[in-house]
Order: C-alpha cells, then structure tokens, then sequence
C-alpha cells in the first residue's frame, strides 16, 4: 500500500479515463463529420428503442420548431427515396437543400434534440469529467449564458430509489442556501424525463487529492493557505445552520487562479433537521478516511466540530502524505477513529513546525469538546500559524494537557518515592515504666503533696 495514496475507496468519486471525457462537441451539419455521424448513430439507437427512425423524429421536430410545414417534411420524404446515397438523402440535408430550413436553423435544432437526449435542456457541448457510483459529473455550455457550468448527473439505475433522489436534491438546496467565493456555487437542480441533474459552478483547476498523488505531501505554507480557505467556507456553511459532513481532499478544489473551493454537498444537513437526524441515527456518514468519532457512532447530534475533525484529517493527510489511521477494510478505518491515539504530525513529518503539529492535533482531538468549538477558533491559529506566531488556543491547550500529565505523573512518582514510616511495635514492660524519670518526677510530687495536707490537718 503506498504511503501517499492508500487504496481504500468507499467515497463515490473516481477519475474519468480519456474515453470518459471524449464526450459529445457541438454537431456540424458536415454529413461525414465524427460528430454528425456520431448524432446520427446515437439518434438511430434511440429511435431503434422507441420503435420509430431517425428521419421521423427530426421532421416531427422540425414541424414542432414551425421550421417547416408538414407538407414540405413530407415532399422531403418523398425525394429521398428515390436517392441512393444514403449520406445525401437524409431528412435534415433535404430540408436544407430544398430552401425549407437554414443550416443555422437545424443546427440549433439538433443541439436541442441533443440536449433532449440526454435529458438537459438548454445545455449543450457535454464533456464527461469523472463518475463515481452515485453521479456522473460532465462540463456543459449553458446556451441561455453562454458560460461552461458542471453538471453532476444522478445515473439511471437510481432514479427510482427515493432515498437517492432526495440526497440528490439536498445537495443542491443546500447549496443553493450558500454564497461564498470558497464553495462552489450552485445554479440549478431539477428533473427532465428520468434524468435528475445539479447545475453547479465550473471549476477549471484540480483538487487536493490530485495535488497529493502527483506531489505526495504539501507544504506547510501551501497547506495552510488551503487550510485557511476551507475554513472560511465552513465559517460560512456553519453560521448559516448546515454541516459539510463530508470534508476530504477530493471535495477541495482548487483554481488556476489559486482560489479554493469546497465542493460536494451531498452529505449536507442543517442542524435544526431533527427529522433528518432521528432517520440518520446510528448509521455512518461520511468518508472513512477522514470521518469524525461522532460521525462513525451515528450520533444524532452532529455539530461544526465534526467538519473541523475533517478537515484535520484532510490536513494531515496533506502535511504528512499519510492518512491519520489505515486498516484493511473501511470498518478497521473508523474504529482507530475512535480509540487509536493520534500520531503526532510532526513525528510522521520532521520538518512540520510545532505550531501546526498542535493545531491538527486540537482538530482531531477524540471528544469534540476537546477542540475548536468554531471555525472562528479554528482561523485564529490557522492565521497565526501562517504569520510564523504560537497559536494561541492549541498552544494553551496543549500547555493545559500537558500540565494535567505531568500533574498526574508527579502524584504517581510521590506515591512511589515517599517512605513509608513503620513503627516497631511496642515491647516495653511495667518495670520500664516505673523506671521512666518522669513517673518518679511525677510520685515524688504527689508525695510531697499528701505530706502537706497532712501538716495542715494537723495545725
């Protein structure tokens, strides 16, 4: 298993190969064009399936569009059966020779029909950009814009399972709640046919995970910058009542302009969703590698903390280019979540300052009382750390646990070091006693007092 990119997979994001992101470009109307025989092929399938043929799908949407009457479609029709070439006696080149239609005209037409296929109006130029098990993610030209945006696509075989759409749908109501130049802006969610679509920002840049397989670790100053970026997007999600849940170097985006971004708020919930918290009781959320304590419990009430543990782990993974805990299987992950001390950054990493070492160990203390109770905290040390000042509340902190340590193992030493005195038990007799100058200095006293009141009785 190599250090830097452990294998264990269980989050729902995967790199597109070369023929996943081929995709579709823009159709011209050049009949032995790759992209016109490339509509034409897709167009033929889907008319295949619906029992019909291309050239009655086009002429049925060119009568549609009022490009056309239906005479003319017809007429169009007709000639091309006496046409042997199959190239030139094709619907839409017959509309066009025949002065019925525009070349523009039917360009435009099959951009739509394109879109219509794959279920997206009013997006074109589809390019895929990655998949996982729960969405295809595809850059596409908003026409109505004329700008690129992402479009993250729930796939097919999930479009009936309520549970999925309804995630679906909450990321990007969530999203759509949020407005901060570090988290990915969302534009629109909806459904047309069976497609279920989120319309988001286009990030031209990589991510955190990228930066860690190809440069192994980040560093120090590099990861705080991020670090301080992905904070003030959770400032910002946390102040307005929603928890990432889900924070982990494939969700961090990064520009070409060096902004970051917070993407992927699948796992989203507001805090006052005590419906969504009761449903979610006792089942585990989030990524295993960087899953919270209170995220593998299922505890029903997860707060800011939880994302602050998150991007502690990010953190150290970026830092150190190791994971915070490894084990064979994702369950064997979150139990060292729980009960495995934490291995401190700047024993994995020599060069790590201590400042940030005690920072990352503040985020990813065990209890959640343990550590920054707000992202506000959270950016005061991340800003000292990057000014090359002590933290001020890890450092105290720490300055605190190891004052509570040291206290314990100086009563453990007294317990140790203290002799104990042991006193002989006692051997002396009633002749030693009578011996003791004491007692005779005591009966000499009382002899000389009885003999005084004798005298005086007598007088």
């Amino acid at each position: 298993m190599s250090q830097s990119e452990p294998k264990l997979e269980t989050d729902t994001d995967a790199p597109a190969s070369a023929e996943d992101t081929a995709g579709f470009v823009p159709p011209g109307l050049d009949g032995g064009s790759a992209s016109s025989k490339s509509f034409d092929e897709a167009w033929k399938a889907e008319a295949e399936k619906s029992g019909t043929n291309l050239d009655t799908i086009i002429g049925r949407a060119v009568i549609e569009q009022g490009l056309a009457t239906t005479e003319q479609v017809q007429h169009c029709l007709a000639l091309a059966k006496g046409i042997e070439d199959p190239n030139n006696r094709t619907l839409w080149k017959l509309l066009i020779h025949n002065g019925y239609t525009t070349t523009s005209q039917m360009a435009r037409l099959r951009e739509r029909l394109e879109d219509e296929r794959k279920g997206i109006p009013g997006y074109t130029d589809f390019r895929e950009l990655g998949r996982g098990a729960m969405a295809k993610v595809f850059r596409a030209k908003q026409r109505s814009l004329d700008r690129y945006v992402a479009v993250k696509i729930l796939p097919s075989k999930f479009s009936g399972n309520v549970q999925f759409i309804e995630r679906f749908f909450r990321e990007g109501q969530a999203a759509a709640k949020l407005n901060h130049p570090n988290i990915v802006q969302a534009f629109d969610v909806g459904q047309h046919r069976d497609t279920y679509y989120f319309v988001m920002e286009y990030v031209d840049g990589r991510t955190v995970h990228d930066d860690i397989v190809s440069q192994k670790r980040y560093g120090e100053k590099d990861a705080v910058e991020v670090a301080i970026q992905v904070a003030e997007a959770l400032e910002h999600a946390h102040e307005r009542g929603l928890i990432h849940r889900d924070v982990k170097p494939k969700n961090i985006m990064i520009t070409k302009q060096g902004v970051v971004k917070l993407a992927d708020m699948g796992l989203a919930r507001a805090v006052s969703d005590k419906e969504a918290a009761e449903a979610e009781k006792g089942k585990a959320f989030g990524t295993p590698y960087y899953i919270s304590p209170e995220q593998v419990m299922g505890l029903e009430n997860v707060g800011p903390e939880s994302d602050i543990y998150s991007l502690g782990a990010t953190l150290y993974h970026m830092v150190t280019g190791v994971v915070p805990f490894e084990g064979k299987d994702p369950s064997e992950v979150m139990k060292k979540h729980l009960k495995t001390p934490l291995t401190a950054p700047d024993h994995v990493n020599p060069r790590l300052s201590a400042s940030i070492s005690e920072v990352i160990e503040m985020m990813m203390a065990k209890k959640p009382s343990q550590r920054y109770r707000s992202c506000k905290d959270l950016l005061i040390d991340l800003r000292a750390v990057r000014a090359g000042e002590t933290p001020p509340m890890a450092h105290k902190e720490m300055d605190a646990i190891e004052g509570l340590s040291g206290l314990a193992e100086a009563e453990a030493r007294t317990e140790t070091e203290i002799p104990v005195q042991v006193f002989p038990e006692s051997r002396r007799s009633w002749a030693d006693v009578f011996t003791e100058p004491m007692f005779l200095v005591m009966l000499a006293l009382f002899v000389i007092s009885v003999g005084l009141n004798v005298v005086l009785l007598a007088l």
